[in-house]
């Protein structure tokens, strides 16, 4: 099977972990030779509620003895797809009222962008630096790291740069800016939280001049900080809410998120301005409503703060510099690569997954599932530990 994924399947890397999965249950990982991996990365922030979590798989198979996919996205009255979006903007604020269902982050990113050009009828986005909000060509415009996308251009144009966290810059949005797109919590740069004050003074500048605020909640959204959404913990409520990865427990899904006015600006002039032949897909939008239920009507979400402040407590070591992120959502960040490095690959021969963070070398990726037991993070942190403490002491460049 290896020799079939390398000769058949396109590589993201020269060099894949290439774990063999068998099957998957809670907050493990099988492989085909019987061995548990503990997965501390929840498939990078997606498996909210761990693997095959029983609500989910039971309304995943309730859907699929009824219908799987009848008809383009937005024909059909769908219930999955609707109960979720009604009961997703109850727990919204009021300008967030309707969800426009796709297939991953990335796309829901792109229909957010053009959302956001249609409403204002301006051209200029501005993102931050170090930024991380997919791959296909709109979100990638939006990258922050010249390193990533230079093989790609042309890229969409009209697009402009800040610096996260640093409020002289605010004043490059202007009149011309039609959106100021930003990640709640930057992910991809390590987990890098907004300063006190930052995003309310970024809202404050784009209701002077006219532009809307797009937060990208891809990553942290779905209970991973220990709210709902990570907007929630910083007094700032975007114009256009982007989601995705935690959505469905393990399901590919993406969504976008605005006020009933903006969204039907895609209605007409033209018609059809964003489709999807496979968004709100009915099993997906049935995981999707049986992990918000979940979610809601648990005691998860306010679990998360104690499950973060035993991580804390737990990994305090000389090769720890620094623990960033908030909820789940967290990041050992190392002097150099090579600790980062060592950990990531020792770990995984000792059956613990972690990962990297992608512009962020010297980090080491800590997101596991919502649902994952004490004893389990206990268990994780000694390995951890364990790990950093028969560290090779060499020189590094």
């Amino acid at each position: 099977m290896k020799n079939d994924f390398f000769t058949y399947q396109a590589q993201t890397t020269p060099y894949p972990l290439g774990l063999e999965v068998s099957h998957a249950k809670g907050s493990y990982i099988y492989d085909v030779d019987g061995h548990a991996h503990l997965d501390f990365v929840a498939g990078v922030s997606a498996c909210s509620l761990g693997h095959c979590h029983p609500k989910v798989v039971s309304a995943i198979e309730a859907q699929l003895k009824k219908y799987m996919h009848v008809m383009v996205y937005g024909e059909y009255v769908q219930r999955p797809a609707v109960a979720y979006t009604k009961m997703l903007a109850s727990q919204l604020p009021k300008n967030l009222q309707t969800t426009y269902l796709v297939n991953s982050g990335t796309e829901a990113m792109e229909g957010a962008i053009k959302l956001a050009r249609r409403v204002t009828g301006r051209s200029q986005l501005i993102a931050a630096k170090k930024a991380y909000h997919g791959n296909t060509m709109g979100s990638l415009s939006l990258m922050g790291y010249e390193e990533r996308k230079s093989a790609f251009r042309p890229l969409i144009p009209d697009v402009s740069f800040i610096t996260f966290n640093t409020i002289p810059d605010l004043g490059q949005i202007t009149e011309k800016t039609a959106a100021v797109v930003l990640e709640t919590i930057q992910g991809g740069a390590g987990f890098v939280m907004p300063e006190d004050g930052y995003l309310s003074q970024v809202r404050k500048r784009c209701d002077q001049v006219g532009a809307l605020l797009i937060l990208d909640e891809i990553q942290p959204g779905f209970g991973r900080t220990g709210t709902l959404f990570a907007f929630e913990h910083f007094n700032c409520v975007p114009d256009i809410l982007v989601i995705g990865k935690g959505m469905a427990s393990g399901l590919p899904v993406g969504a976008f998120v605005a006020s009933k006015e903006h969204m039907q600006s895609l209605q007409e002039r033209p018609k059809l301005g964003h489709i999807t032949t496979f968004g709100g897909n009915p099993v997906i939008a049935a995981a999707c409503l049986a992990t918000l239920t979940e979610l809601t009507q648990s005691q998860l979400i306010a679990d998360v703060q104690i499950k973060e402040k035993q991580f804390r407590k737990l990994l305090v070591h000389p090769l720890i510099k620094e623990i960033r992120g908030k909820g789940l959502l967290l990041a050992l960040l190392f002097e150099n690569t090579d600790v980062a490095n060592y950990l990531v690959l020792e770990a995984a021969k000792q059956k613990l997954i972690l990962f990297w963070l992608l512009f962020e070398p010297k980090a080491v990726r800590i997101s596991p599932p919502l649902t994952i037991l004490e004893e389990e993070i206990s268990k994780g942190c000694q390995l951890i530990l364990a790990i950093l403490e028969a560290y090779p002491k060499r020189d590094v460049n």
